[in-house]
C-alpha cells in the first residue's frame, strides 16, 4: 500500500475519530494465484459459513459486509457466471438483495434497501470503475457512512481491473458522501484503508498505514478474517511493520482473535518485487514443530496486501524453509495470495 498523506488521511478518516469518541454529526439514518502448493486453500480459511442455495453455473465474488462487531470483512460468496460480475457483486451488498439470507449469522449488508445498480463503467486505461447508483443510496445511517465508502472500494477493487472507484448518484458525480460529507474530490482506492485504526500516539502526517489480517467469530462458530488498517509511526520498512505488528495483535478493545503463536519472534524479512521472505525464529512454532496455520494465512494475506498483491511469500524459520502448518499444509515453498477470502461452505 502506498503512504497515504497525512492531510487527506485526516479529511477522510477522521469520521472514524469522531464516532468512536462518541462525537455527534447532523445525519440521518480478482485475480490471483492459490497457494502453491493449493491448500484446503480459500477453503480453510473460513469455518461453518453456510449457503442456503444452490447457483447454476456459478463463479465466485468477494464482497464486503459488516459483522456483528462493525467490523467491514469479505465475504467470498457464488454468483451466477456472467459478465457483469463487478455489477452482480454490488448487487449482493444490497440490504435485502440476492444475498439475503445467505450471508454468515450476525453479518448485514451495507448498501441500503432499495439502492439499485444504475450502471457501472469500467475505463480500462485508468483501472477506473464509475459506479452510479439511484437515489436509494442516500438512505443510510450516518455510523455506516465510512463502512460504506470502504465496502464498495474493496469489493471493486477486488477485481484485477480495477484500482479506483468514483460514485455517483442518479448519473450525477458525488463531491462528498451524502450523509455525513466525508470528501470524494479524489478517486477511491484501498489507500483509504478499512476498519481503520489510529493509536493516539500517532499522528496523521507522519504515520504510515498498514493492513493487517486478525480473526473474528460469530455465534455460529464461522472464524474469518478482518483486515485492519492501522496507522503506524512512518516507515520505508512496510513488510517488517506489517509482521511487527501482526506480532504485537488486536486491539484488545475491539474484541478481534491474534493469530501469531505468543512469544512469535521475527528474525529478518526480505523484499524483492515479486518474493518477500520472513524469517521467523522456532518461538512460532508449536510443540509438534508446527507453525499455526491461521498464523501463516495472515502473514501471506496481510504482506501481500501491503506490498504486491502478485508477490510470493516464503515463510523461513530459523533459515529452514521446511515449514509444517497445523493444518498439514506445507510452506516450503513460496506461496502466493489466495483467490478468495472467507469462503463459504456449501
Amino acid at each position: 500500500m502506498k503512504q497515504y498523506k497525512g492531510i487527506r488521511w485526516a479529511a477522510v478518516v477522521g469520521m472514524v475519530v469522531l464516532l468512536a469518541s462518541g462525537c455527534s454529526l447532523p445525519g440521518k439514518k480478482e485475480q490471483s494465484q492459490q497457494i502453491d502448493p493449493p491448500p484446503a486453500g480459500a477453503d480453510a480459511m473460513a469455518t461453518s459459513g453456510k449457503v442456503s442455495q444452490t447457483i447454476a453455473n456459478p463463479m465466485q465474488v468477494t464482497v464486503y459486509a459488516k459483522d456483528e462487531k462493525g467490523f467491514v470483512a469479505p465475504i467470498a460468496v457464488q454468483v451466477e457466471k456472467s459478465q457483469g460480475a463487478a455489477r452482480k457483486a454490488l448487487e449482493y451488498m444490497v440490504d435485502g438483495g440476492p444475498v439475503q439470507g445467505r450471508l454468515p449469522a450476525g453479518f448485514t449488508s451495507l448498501l441500503p434497501k432499495g439502492t439499485e445498480i444504475k450502471g457501472i463503467n469500467i475505463v480500462e486505461d485508468q483501472k477506473l470503475a464509475i459506479v452510479d447508483f439511484s437515489k436509494m443510496f442516500a438512505d443510510y445511517n450516518l455510523q455506516d457512512e465510512r463502512k460504506i465508502m470502504e465496502a464498495v472500494t474493496w469489493t471493486l477493487t477486488g477485481f484485477p481491473s480495477v484500482e479506483k472507484v468514483q460514485l455517483r448518484v442518479e448519473g450525477k458525480p458525488l463531491k462528498e458522501m451524502p450523509v455525513g460529507g466525508t470528501p470524494l474530490d479524489e478517486s477511491l482506492t484501498r489507500a483509504i484503508g478499512i476498519n481503520v485504526e489510529k493509536p493516539e500516539s500517532v499522528e496523521y502526517g507522519q504515520s504510515t498505514p498498514v493492513t493487517l489480517y486478525f480473526l473474528n467469530q460469530n455465534q455460529e462458530n464461522y472464524s474469518y478474517y478482518v483486515p485492519v488498517t492501522r496507522l503506524v509511526p512512518r516507515t520505508n520498512n512496510v513488510a517488517e511493520a506489517v509482521i511487527r505488528q501482526l506480532i504485537a495483535g488486536p486491539d484488545q478493545k475491539k474484541g478481534l482473535v491474534a493469530v501469531m503463536a505468543p512469544g512469535a519472534e521475527l528474525l529478518k524479512v526480505d523484499k524483492t518485487d515479486d518474493l518477500i521472505t520472513v524469517n521467523f525464529s522456532d518461538k512460532m512454532l508449536g510443540p509438534d514443530k508446527k507453525a499455526p496455520a491461521e498464523a501463516l494465512k495472515a502473514v501471506v494475506l496481510s504482506l501481500t496486501e501491503n506490498t504486491n498483491a502478485a508477490a510470493k511469500v516464503q515463510i523461513l524459520v530459523n533459515g529452514d524453509a521446511k515449514v509444517s502448518a497445523t493444518d498439514n499444509q506445507s510452506y516450503a515453498k513460496p506461496v502466493s495470495r489466495p483467490q478468495t477470502v472467507n469462503q463459504l461452505k456449501l
